[in-house]
């Protein structure tokens, strides 16, 4: 007989969750809260916070103001969660802040890179940094969230692809290093879902556009927007939802063995079956229509 493996009561236990403003990181937050968790959840200002605990149910969350690409409120977030937790430790730390900088490389600036990575990747690496300490003497979990762009890179989502690389990397080695301290890291990877973090993503895309030197720009402005267009009937056809994702947090935080990844979605499994067993050349010819000069 196959025994199911067992789960961990979340009861009396403390997560952390970045990025609890709105879309997937509030959704999740929430979720954690109904299942039993104590949740500390990062969000921008006051008032995402107060829109937070009108929704909160159990009494169990906790907004924590923290600008993940801000080191000074990162760390006084994790002087807060210290002083509230104590002895007792951190049981979860879900890295899911985010942003999403679309265009093509040719024409983004090096500050929109770069606050790409700030974000998605350096502000990610500052918090575990900080709540290590705490992770360690509970032998807690860090789940870090990515996407199907960790996997397969894009044309005119390279800056964000670049920040989910990395991100798998960071992820990949850190479970190697904390192994031996019984902290436990694994990686979550929605596809297409509806939320606020691919509504903004047309705009930002104009803003590049717009920014860039025309000839550069007239190069690339037809087939950016017709990307766009198409990028935004997938997510509006995809039937993944926030709530599918903020059960897979919680499945990651709660199962008695976590797995290494979690895709969430059929585009992110479809993702990484052609990054593991289709040729390079042969997923370029796949885009190939992605990236054809067209009018406009």
């Amino acid at each position: 007989m196959i025994r199911r493996a067992g789960r961990v009561a979340p009861t009396g236990r403390t997560v952390v969750i970045t990025g609890a403003s709105s879309g997937l990181g509030r959704e999740a937050a929430l979720h954690l809260e109904r299942i039993g968790f104590q949740v500390y959840a990062g969000v921008r200002t006051t008032a995402d916070g107060e829109r937070l605990l009108a929704d909160s149910s159990a009494g169990r969350l906790h907004p924590l103001r923290v600008d993940v690409t801000e080191p000074t409120q990162i760390r006084q977030a994790v002087a807060e969660v210290t002083g509230r937790v104590g002895g007792v430790g951190l049981w979860g730390l879900v890295n899911n802040a985010g942003i999403a900088q679309p265009g093509p490389l040719e024409c983004l600036s090096g500050e929109r890179f770069q606050r790409q990575l700030t974000t998605n990747v350096i502000g990610q690496f500052e918090t575990i940094q900080g709540y290590l300490p705490l992770l360690r003497a509970a032998r807690g979990r860090i789940v870090n969230v990515t996407s199907g762009l960790g996997r397969v890179a894009l044309p005119y989502l390279g800056a964000y692809a670049a920040a989910q690389f990395a991100k798998e990397a960071l992820s990949d080695s850190l479970r190697r290093e904390l192994r031996p301290f019984g902290v436990t890291v694994s990686v979550v990877q929605p596809g297409a879902i509806r939320t606020p973090i691919w509504e903004k993503l047309d705009q930002a895309g104009e803003d590049v556009i717009d920014a860039a030197p025309e000839p550069i720009a007239a190069l690339y402005r037809g087939p950016f927007r017709a990307f766009l267009h198409r990028n935004a009937r997938q997510v509006q056809r995809s039937r993944t939802t926030p709530q599918q994702y903020a059960r897979t947090v919680a499945r990651a935080l709660t199962v008695a063995r976590p797995r290494i990844r979690y895709p969430v979605g059929s585009d992110v499994r479809l993702a990484s079956l052609a990054a593991r067993l289709v040729p390079d050349n042969l997923i370029d010819r796949s885009l190939t229509a992605l990236v054809r000069p067209r009018d406009g």
